[in-house]
């Protein structure tokens, strides 16, 4: 037996931690490029002077491209080796940002925004399976604790406060431009440290025509998704072509997948391990309750709240400090006393049904004291939910499935997001016209307390020199705009509700698909431990 010496043991430990830190920075560098246009969209549309239609290719390219990537990433890792795919797919990232910051013509940053979106979902996928590849199972509690404040907490809370200043105090090319020094970071870390496999291990060519398939199927979703609201879905024939093309391109994969002995792209076997059956269907809803209150606080904040980019940024910040604490938190339980990831997945739930009920409550005149305590609420809900859905998904899996398996869950907590975002996005758009026709049903000039607001406001109006039929005028378009207002108001709350109802439908569901997993699962073994005693 070998003896490992002090100073021995202490240089793993650096390398350790040094390749942590890198991942991690990766990690950050799609964290910032993936929400830039959350805020900045406004300031980016001015500059390129491009159509709505034009500009909406930035952001439906960087995710078709990122769920594409989730899908190539298990077999580059297998060709190139997981710590040298994190490194170029991190050098490519900072590229493409760096000159995305220099540039701003539309074809040239669409192209970019492609560019981005593929390294982006590499980088995950692999920085993920190389800390998976690197530290034994019992340490990994505290390890994907820590990569997630790159991957999730970063994008959910850090991020948008860092654009909303920039925003307001530089420009949005500052945002590009400030990611390529992080990504430079992140592959001098990668370069220091030795610490992680970088063995190849392919085994077979790339499915062209399996990815062709899957990658068709992916961009028409993206597509379906991002633009299905603004064209009143299947009202409009493109959506209808695309939704058909996207099942028959699904179906064409899974008959390939089926038929072919070489299923080279993604391995489902990890689908036969329940506890990542069942934690894919979980990262599915996690996916759409993230994305959705994700978009749903800044969205609010900035349309009915009239907040700045900066103080719609911030207002998700103080949450991270929380999501941060429940991360750590939840991987001490794990790892020191070894409570199963599976309890606290309730809790997790829990916290975020009851931020979602309380930010239903939201006015106009709300500011973001009022908001803050269900805000921090639920960063410390998603800080349970998050780590505890990871460990379930990949505890179990074997070696040469966790690449694949990380790329599935992927791509299922980015679809969840993708529907769930498009879902509330509709559900205001129409919550906002029925609203409006509600409240402006119950307005007439005949009203007692109608004729009193209007009779106020025109005396105010008077008073600050406008002539009466002016000021008459308007009154009335004064109280339009807050019946307009507050539908606006109202659509939002039923949003936050809808996202607080998404639990309390799909708990019992979520449930039910565990206990199915369990005995199949059970009657599965059972068959096999039969068939070896025969």
């Amino acid at each position: 037996m070998i003896a490992i010496t002090t100073s021995e043991r202490k240089s793993v430990q650096t390398h350790g931690g040094i390749l942590i830190a890198a991942v991690l920075l990766a990690s950050v560098t799609e964290a910032v490029a993936s929400t830039v246009l959350s805020l900045g969209r406004g300031d980016i549309l001015g500059d390129t002077y491009a159509t709505p239609d034009e500009f909406a290719w930035l952001d439906m390219g960087y995710t078709g491209l990122k769920l594409m990537g989730f899908v190539a990433a298990p077999w580059l890792i297998s060709y190139f080796g997981p710590r040298k795919l994190i490194l170029w797919a991190t050098v490519i990232m900072g590229a493409a940002c760096a000159l995305a910051a220099v540039t701003v013509d539309l074809g040239a940053l669409t192209t970019l925004r492609v560019v981005q979106g593929f390294a982006g979902g590499v980088l995950l996928v692999a920085g993920q399976t190389l800390l998976f590849f690197s530290y034994p199972r019992e340490q990994q509690p505290i390890v994907q604790a820590l990569f997630a404040m790159g991957s999730v907490v970063a994008p959910a809370t850090i991020a948008p406060a860092l654009q909303g200043w920039l925003l307001d105090n530089q420009s949005w090319t500052w945002i590009f431009f400030g990611n390529a020094p992080i990504a430079i970071g992140a592959v001098g870390l990668l370069l220091m440290s030795n610490a992680g496999p970088d063995e190849a291990s392919q085994t077979g060519p790339f499915d062209w025509i399996g990815f062709a398939f899957f990658a068709t199927s992916l961009g028409c979703v993206t597509y379906i998704c991002s633009q299905g609201s603004r064209w009143n879905w299947f009202d409009e024939p493109r959506i209808v072509w695309l939704t058909i093309g996207a099942v028959a391109a699904f179906g064409a994969f899974v008959v390939r997948q089926i038929t072919t002995r070489q299923q080279t792209l993604l391995q489902f076997g990890a689908f036969k391990t329940d506890d990542f059956a069942f934690a894919f269907v979980v990262s599915f809803v996690a996916g759409a309750a993230l994305f959705g209150s994700a978009f749903l606080i800044p969205a609010f904040a900035v349309s009915v709240l009239a907040f700045t980019p900066t103080d719609a940024g911030q207002l998700l910040l103080p949450s991270g400090g929380l999501f941060v604490g429940a991360l750590l938190l939840a991987a001490l339980l794990m790892q020191a006393r070894k409570i199963p990831p599976i309890a606290t997945v309730p809790l997790g739930i829990l916290l975020i049904m009851v931020a979602m009920w309380m930010l239903s409550w939201s006015t106009s005149q709300s500011g973001s004291d009022d908001m803050m305590p269900a805000i921090l609420l639920r960063g410390l809900g998603l800080g349970f939910l998050f780590l505890s859905i990871t460990l379930i998904a990949f505890g179990g899996l074997p070696k040469h499935l966790v690449a694949s398996g990380i790329g599935l869950f992927n791509v299922g907590r980015q679809l969840g997001g993708l529907i769930g975002v498009a879902t509330l996005q509709t559900l205001i758009d129409h919550q906002v016209v029925g609203n409006q026709a509600v409240l402006g049903a119950s307005i007439s000039a005949g009203t007692p307390a109608v004729a009193e607001r209007l009779a106020t406001t025109t005396a105010m109006l008077i008073g600050r020199g406008m002539d009466a039929a002016g000021a008459n005028q308007a009154a009335s378009l004064l109280l339009g705009r807050a019946v307009g207002g507050q539908s606006t108001v109202i659509a939002f709350n039923t949003a936050f509700n809808a996202v607080a109802l998404l639990f309390v439908i799909a708990a019992p569901v979520l449930i039910a698909i565990k206990i199915a997993l369990a005995r199949a699962g059970k009657a599965r073994r059972a068959q096999i431990s039969a068939e070896e005693g025969v």
